[in-house]
This record gives C-alpha cells, structure tokens and sequence, in this order.
C-alpha cells in the first residue's frame, strides 16, 4: 500500500511539473495571453494610423484647400500675385 501511494504521489509531482513548467504549461499560457494583449493594442494603433491616412487620401482626392496647402507648405508654391516673403532668423551667438 505504501508503495502506491510513493508512487501516486510521484505521479502527480511529475503531472503537475509538466501542468506549470512544461511546454504547453500555465506559464508559457500566461505569456502567450499577455503577447496576444500586445499585439491587440499594437493592431489598434496601426487601424487608427491607417483610418487617419485613408482620410488624408480622400482629403486629398476630393478637395483642393488640402492639396492647395499641402503644396504651399511643402513644396513651397505660391499663387499668382502673390508676393513671397523669406524671414531668416540672425544667427545664435555663441557665449563663452
């Protein structure tokens, strides 16, 4: 009786090493979820950068102000008649 019981116990010593440390166990469970949590809130920031840039497609496609200050803010153009004024800021002295 005693050995079957040494032997039970064993048993579930060694079932339940394999339960938490094995390859399938809880921890590596654990560690699965908290990638899967990342990756959804990774998902998330990349649909709302993808809504924002189908909007500034559209934007683009379907009115002029946008293309017309995208233009001018970096490409520089400027309209007919109008007069185009550079500010260049002085130069930083260097104190010692």
């Amino acid at each position: 009786m005693r050995i079957l019981a040494s032997f039970l116990f064993f048993l579930l010593v060694v079932l339940q090493a394999k339960l938490w440390f094995g390859a399938h166990g809880v921890f590596q469970l654990w560690s699965l979820d908290g990638n899967i949590e990342q990756a959804r809130a990774r998902n998330e920031l990349l649909s709302q950068r993808n809504e924002a840039l189908h909007a500034e497609v559209n934007e683009l496609k379907d009115g002029k102000e946008a293309l017309e200050e995208r233009a001018r803010s970096q490409l520089g153009f400027i309209k007919d008649g109008e007069t185009f004024y550079r500010v260049i800021p002085a130069p930083v002295e260097k104190q010692e």
